[in-house]
């Protein structure tokens, strides 16, 4: 699998340095990192905080992926973990084996998006069935050209891109297209959704998949296909067809995880969070991000369970498409 992950490392540590040495004087620092997918709406939360406080606080917002951040959160390295899944039994445990508890709090609504090059002129829609054979681990090095997906498409070579295995949003799209089982290897790996990006637009043979906000951004060079599930109709991702269900196959949750300790400990992070659970202020950085606000009574719920300190998470298995509302009023 080709890699992109490194660099990218490299390249978050010195822009985490250079932040730091620029806020040398800063008497507070709030450590966050995971998912790229959720990265917008927490870095942009954290500049608006930044500038109020001035140089009191230090927001540092790294991507490690969902799976790294989480690997540190729970070791205590961390104080709010970006994850673009719930978290796993197996993280829950090395939380537990650290003494970490964690308050569970839900920010946004996404759609993974399929996406190809703006000039592909033969791919409009594709099935979960398509998606299958496309990623499975049985079509590596067999399933290598368009023409081998559907007899109607052209012989071009298919080039795939997606993120690693760290990445919450191939967690995600594995455990729906694939049912849990493993991928395919043989892709461009890269945990920079902009870089995978830049990728797909310079190839018209490519094929992606990322985070909403990545194609609402880069509607000029990207192409998203419909998605069909089961017997229904093929349907685009969109604001409305996720919040209308319909585009409910690839939908998810969006969370930030926060280290209880820390809370009960920081003042800065206390007053962090409810800017970030904010009715108004949550809503405007989901939507400028480019994903989907949960409901106004979802918020409400979250920021009841910020105040109240409840910990733990309401997801009890690795079933990432279980339905979330029904597990989230549970609370």
């Amino acid at each position: 699998m080709l890699k992109f992950s490194q660099t990218l490392a490299h390249g978050l540590a010195w822009l985490m340095i250079a932040s730091a040495s620029c806020n040398a004087g800063a008497k507070d620092l709030i450590k966050i990192e995971g998912s790229s997918t959720v990265y917008p709406i927490t870095h942009q939360v954290a500049q608006q905080f930044m500038l109020a406080e001035g140089t009191q606080t230090q927001v540092v917002v790294g991507i490690t992926g969902t799976g790294g951040g989480f690997r540190k959160f729970c070791r205590g390295r961390t104080d709010i973990s970006n994850a673009s899944r719930p978290i796993k039994e197996s993280e829950k445990s090395l939380c537990k084996a650290n003494g970490i508890e964690f308050l569970e709090l839900p920010v946004a609504l996404d759609a993974i998006t399929v996406v190809v090059n703006k000039q592909n002129s033969w791919l409009d829609a594709l099935s979960l069935e398509e998606l299958n054979l496309i990623w499975r681990s049985s079509s590596e090095q067999q399933i290598t050209s368009w023409d081998k997906v559907n007899h109607a498409y052209p012989p071009y070579t298919l080039k795939l891109h997606g993120p690693g295995p760290d990445s919450g949003t191939y967690d995600y799209f594995v455990n729906v297209v694939l049912d849990k089982a493993a991928s395919r290897r043989d892709y461009m790996e890269n945990e920079d959704d902009t870089a995978m990006v830049a990728e797909v637009a310079a190839d018209q043979n490519a094929l992606a998949f990322l985070g909403f906000a990545y194609y609402t951004k880069n509607q000029n060079k990207l192409k998203a296909v419909a998605i069909a599930d089961g017997d229904s109709d093929a349907v685009l991702p969109s604001v409305k067809n996720v919040t209308d269900g319909r585009y409910s196959a690839l939908s998810r949750p969006l969370f930030i995880y926060v280290n209880k300790h820390s809370l009960e400990n920081r003042e800065s992070l206390r007053r962090f969070l409810s800017l970030y659970l904010k009715q108004n202020n949550i809503s405007h950085s989901v939507t400028k991000s480019g994903y989907i606000p949960l409901s106004p009574d979802m918020y409400t719920v979250a920021r009841s369970i910020l105040l109240q300190g409840k910990t733990g998470s309401v997801f009890n298995s690795d079933d990432l498409s279980a339905n979330f509302e029904r597990f989230l009023y549970q609370r």
